[in-house]
């Protein structure tokens, strides 16, 4: 029977983790795929306990944008949102419940911040907002100027 010790060109530097009484010779290689969805995740919260940022979507209608974003669990009074010239910017935070005799906790909780650009600038005056059931839906009318009129063109045959 072959040893795989024998096998791992061992650095006098490096030393294998030991597990029980056996050597892992993956510890390395654990290590290293750690290392490649710690970097995967970066940002996401998903690792390292932060709040990701919050899902949206925006569409565009003929008069307005209109962002749609999750924010479960928020509150809406713990949600600010901005508008500065062609931006759009979601600040808020997700807030922990304290409960005692817990074990696990996969929930995150902390600050998130969300801009958006837009392709114009909006009046803050006509923008509203409204939140039902952790959707929070903002209405971002276009200015006058910014509005797309559509003529059909005909098309002419030989």
């Amino acid at each position: 029977m072959i040893d795989l010790r024998s096998l791992v060109p061992w650095s006098e530097r490096r030393t294998p983790a030991a597990q029980g009484d056996v050597f892992d010779v993956f510890a390395d290689f654990r290590r290293d795929m750690d290392r490649v969805f710690e970097n995967a995740f970066a940002g996401t919260g998903l690792l390292s306990g932060r709040v990701p940022s919050p899902r949206l979507d925006v569409h565009e209608t003929d008069t307005a944008f209109v962002v749609t974003v999750e924010l479960p669990g928020v509150e809406p009074t713990d949600v600010e949102l901005n508008l500065s010239g062609d931006v759009l910017t979601i600040k808020g935070e997700k807030k922990q419940e304290r409960e005692s005799g817990g074990h696990l906790v996969e929930r995150s909780y902390g600050a998130f911040t969300r801009a958006i650009r837009l392709p114009f600038e909006i009046e803050a005056d006509s923008a509203d907002a409204s939140y039902d059931k952790g959707i929070l839906t903002i209405r971002l009318p276009k200015p006058e100027k910014a509005r797309q009129t559509t003529s059909r063109i005909e098309i002419k045959t030989g």
